[in-house]
């Protein structure tokens, strides 16, 4: 399995606000950098750089003002004569909503944010749209043959709505990804989250149309973040209503209860019959992940990646979220092999 992968994507890191503290992000750097010396050190495959894809790839996932936004915020940012990580101060919330976009940074921020967990830096924007662009040379992979690709992904993008960013999501990869597709001639496109935290942001872009099925298994939302969504009630709207699935699952779940929710989600996309399957790989289901609550062990990704071999179709894997350093690499590359194992 080929794996996509940029050093650029240590161009971006920072703060956020936690537990009502700045600190330092969870979302660090050595994470790429454990999984990527993961996949060299078991000889998983030939390592490769992205290539370069025209921004109206993202605007197509998300919008022109969204990706003009993230492009610009550090310039206007800093014009206010600030140098500091950039973070939201305040947001639209239910009764101050509009879709008026305010002129002045501070505002901006706030309008296409989700939280203050998201620093845009000096060089954010680069290690974003390089991220993006590493999900799309995986998904050219597989146009040209190849029948799973992994896209290490960094910043992760599953957060990331169709104009916010939030949760270390700017762009959401996974959803450049199966857009591209479709755009391409795709019919069927499925999008399946396996990362503890629910994919809002996919959810958002996909949530009224037929040709992406959305499926997430998570945190039951009440108790974890992002907690505003991810609530198996959520089913899809207008032509996307039935195509949109959740999986809420309690606190300290173990491999038993995982496993049988993901063999019924995978069921579930076998008979959609995707031409391509995205797969939003995070392994903070992991047992000792520090902002995640489920009792994952190491080998039990090995299973994970043999189930979600069984919708049988081409799989692209993007990087989302892990946050035990140690344990990432062990646990995202025990996917991949697991769903190897079960194409030979």
């Amino acid at each position: 399995m080929f794996t996509v992968f940029s050093d650029s994507h240590r161009l971006h890191h920072g703060t956020e606000l936690k537990d009502g503290v700045l600190k330092p992000s969870f979302e660090q750097p050595s994470r790429a950098d454990t999984v990527r010396d993961r996949v060299r050190h078991v000889g998983l495959g030939e390592i490769i750089a992205p290539r370069t894809f025209d921004r109206a790839c993202y605007v197509n996932a998300h919008s022109e003002r969204y990706v003009s936004f993230l492009e610009t915020a550090w310039s206007e940012w800093t014009a206010t004569g600030r140098t500091h990580d950039a973070l939201p101060l305040v947001w639209p919330v239910r009764d101050l909503s509009n879709e008026h976009v305010p002129a002045f940074i501070d505002g901006k921020l706030g309008f296409f944010a989700m939280d203050a967990g998201s620093p845009i830096t000096s060089t954010t924007w680069e290690a974003v749209k390089t991220s993006a662009d590493i999900a799309l040379t995986g998904l050219s992979l597989i146009n040209e043959g190849q029948n799973s690709a992994f896209a290490l992904c960094r910043p992760p993008g599953h957060h990331a709505a169709r104009e916010y960013m939030g949760g270390y999501c700017y762009l959401n990869n996974a959803a450049i990804a199966a857009q591209q597709a479709i755009t391409q001639g795709a019919k069927r496109v499925a999008v399946l989250d396996v990362d503890f935290h629910h994919g809002n942001g996919t959810q958002n872009i996909f949530y009224d149309r037929h040709d992406v099925m959305f499926v997430s298994l998570h945190g039951e939302p009440s108790v974890s973040y992002p907690y505003y969504s991810g609530f198996s009630s959520e089913c899809g709207a207008g032509a996307g209503e039935g195509f949109n699935l959740n999986y809420p699952l309690p606190k300290n779940t173990t491999w038993q209860r995982y496993e049988n929710a993901l063999i019924h989600a995978c069921r579930k996309l076998k008979d959609f019959a995707p031409e391509l399957l995205v797969i939003s790989l995070g392994v903070d289901t992991f047992k000792d992940d520090p902002i995640s609550h489920f009792l994952l062990e190491s080998h039990d990704f090995f299973g994970m990646g043999e189930i979600i071999a069984t919708v049988g179709a081409p799989t692209l894997f993007v990087m989302e979220g892990g946050y035990m350093v140690d344990e990432i690499g062990i646990n995202a590359v025990n996917v991949l092999h697991g769903y190897e194992s079960k194409q030979h």
